[in-house]
């Protein structure tokens, strides 16, 4: 009897493990938009911007864990989630200038932190509560699955940011992906439901447009400038 005592609870095991697959599943977009977000900075400030975006996000992720269900219907949250990442995604294809002085290098670094904290927050808010679901309550549960996620995510955005230096084709298909994204986290904002009750089709029709807008944007906004050096 006591070596059976001593036997691992098998369900809470399960969790663990079922709560990894959905950070592994549901974290491949917040790594796109971190990585755009830090893209810009070099790179020993990259990491330093990863490193301070996650722990704020932690922070952020944590407290909106214990009322998760209630961002869902926040109205305009994912609306203007979905505006900071089409910004982040046009960023892409701006080409800043080196960052000369310490206080624009500071300036670049808090910028890019909080559009790391921003974007997983209003990112994360379906992570979190397929994390919760599973966890049934248990908040040590919670913890485990935000601390598994982040640096999962840390890690996979430090290595998309440093593709995206040396294969410029990632950068497109980066900015497309951040277009879908941003395009469905609109259509799925509360108000927008409540507003339009859009079908499939016009949810799918309207991240279309949001993927091959970005890069019809950002490519001529690419092109101007070099036009004008």
């Amino acid at each position: 009897m006591d070596s059976l005592r001593q036997l691992p609870d098998w369900q809470f095991v399960f969790s663990l493990l079922s709560i990894v697959m959905v950070d592994l599943t549901l974290s491949g977009d917040n790594a796109v938009v971190i990585a755009a977000a830090s893209k810009s900075l070099p790179p020993p400030m990259r990491k330093r911007a990863l490193i301070a975006g996650g722990a704020c996000a932690v922070v952020a992720l944590v407290l909106a864990a214990s009322f998760a269900t209630r961002l869902l219907h926040v109205k305009l949250l994912q609306v203007a989630g979905g505006f900071v990442i089409l910004w982040i995604a046009l960023g892409l294809f701006r080409e800043e200038p080196p960052l000369e002085s310490s206080a624009k290098h500071v300036a670049g670094l808090w910028k890019a932190v909080w559009f790391i904290v921003a974007a997983d927050v209003t990112m994360s808010t379906d992570n979190i509560l397929a994390v919760a679901a599973i966890a049934q309550g248990n908040f040590s549960l919670v913890l485990f699955g935000l601390s598994v996620s982040i640096p999962l995510v840390i890690f996979a955005s430090g290595m998309l940011a440093t593709l995206m230096d040396k294969y410029p084709a990632i950068v497109y298909l980066g900015a497309a992906l951040l277009g879908r994204v941003a395009g469905q986290m609109i259509m799925t904002d509360a108000l927008t439901v409540q507003l339009f009750a859009p079908s499939d089709i016009l949810r799918y029709s309207v991240e279309a447009t949001g993927a091959i807008g970005v890069l019809i944007v950002g490519l001529w906004l690419k092109s101007r400038r070099t036009g004008q050096t």
